[in-house]
């Protein structure tokens, strides 16, 4: 079996790539849509979820290899 984890720049591109798409959800969906319910209980979920793929990302990345 491959247990092979990711390696470093690739850890780091999935954080970019998370961190914009958290970026553009929450501006379009959570906590940037005002003070109305909806857009911070959405802003709510939303930053469970990237706390959630964020750690994915982190604990599952080998930072000790280039690829």
């Amino acid at each position: 079996m491959n247990n092979r984890q990711s390696g470093c720049l690739s850890g780091l591109l999935k954080l970019f790539l998370l961190d914009t798409l958290f970026d553009w959800l929450q501006e379009r969906f959570g906590f940037g849509r005002g003070l109305s319910c909806g857009g911070c209980g959405c802003g709510f979920i939303l930053l469970i979820i990237f706390v959630a793929l964020s750690c994915q990302v982190v604990l599952g990345t080998d930072w000790f290899h280039l690829f």
